[in-house]
């Protein structure tokens, strides 16, 4: 008997002494995402500041549109009439009341070129994004020697980015 239970007790040595091996199993995972064409604008306030209506000269102020876009995306910005009564793109009215203060808003500081709402037409030529934010100014002017009533007027223009 003595015997037999020196082989179990050898047996179960045995497999004490040898190592495990390690198993392992491999797979890939596709990570992703999809880049869209997004852009933000803001606009800074065009303040004329005080306007004489007996002065010979007409007033000018030079404001900034800011667009940020996904970099690589073609955008266009374009400048609506405004919200007073009878204003258009190339007439455009502060208000104060029923009384209008005209103005003009250009593309360029010689007030040369009318920046109007429609792209391909009258809004401004399109410009691809960098990753940096685009700086676009705007030139306004008040015409000179108009016939208004003393107050404060006050127009709101809509900006709008299109891409």
């Amino acid at each position: 008997m003595r015997w037999k239970i020196v082989l179990v007790s050898g047996f179960m040595c045995s497999g004490f002494g040898t190592s495990a091996h390690a198993q392992t199993a491999q797979s890939t995972m596709d990570v992703t995402a999809t880049v869209v064409e997004a852009c933000a604008v803001t606009a800074n306030e065009l303040a004329f500041g005080d306007y004489d209506p007996t002065a010979a000269a007409p007033t000018d102020a030079t404001s900034n549109i800011v667009v940020a876009c996904t970099p690589g995306t073609i955008f266009v910005i374009g400048l609506n009439q405004g919200t007073s009564s009878g204003a258009t793109i190339t007439d455009r009215r502060m208000a104060n009341g029923l009384n209008f203060l005209r103005y003009g808003l250009f593309a360029d500081a010689a007030r040369l070129t009318n920046i109007g709402a429609t792209p391909g037409v009258d809004a401004l030529p399109a410009r691809t994004s960098t990753a940096v934010p685009t700086v676009v100014p705007v030139f306004g002017r008040v015409p000179a020697m108009q016939k208004v009533q003393p107050g404060n007027y006050r127009d709101v223009v809509t900006v709008t980015v299109t891409y």
